[in-house]
């Protein structure tokens, strides 16, 4: 292993908590408007793929084969970095769905979704990861 390896999962971190943050932020909107759900929806989906790979990169560091977002998640969940395995394999599914797809009535039903099951597995993968960085 090199450095680089080391820290790759760092830096993706920073990369992940940038997208998090605004997901979060975009979540204090009450009552979003079309084009605000299409940004929650755009920033969960960036966060979410940063989310993976974070994943990717950490369980690599620790000696792991990770060939898939699907992959990632069993093993991370096998590891104990997530709390929800199933949870997180639904916003995978709902992710694929999101972004081959536009649909008002699915727009606010995977807002919905976001802010009370997803939002809460990014925030403890982002605690978990905040206390690895340390």
């Amino acid at each position: 292993m090199t450095m680089t390896d080391d820290i790759r999962w760092q830096q993706r971190f920073h990369n992940f908590e940038k997208a998090f943050l605004l997901l979060e932020r975009a979540l204090t909107i009450a009552t979003p408007s079309e084009v605000e759900r299409g940004g929650i929806i755009q920033f969960y989906e960036m966060a979410f793929e940063l989310a993976w790979k974070l994943m990717k990169d950490y369980l690599e560091q620790l000696g792991f084969t990770v060939n898939s977002p699907r992959d990632a998640i069993k093993q991370a969940f096998q590891a104990n970095i997530l709390d929800e395995g199933q949870l997180w394999m639904d916003a995978l599914v709902d992710r694929n769905l999101t972004t081959h797809t536009y649909d008002e009535n699915k727009a606010i039903e995977v807002v919905a979704k976001i802010r009370s099951h997803y939002f809460p597995a990014l925030l403890q993968l982002h605690r978990r990861m905040s206390f690895e960085l340390k």
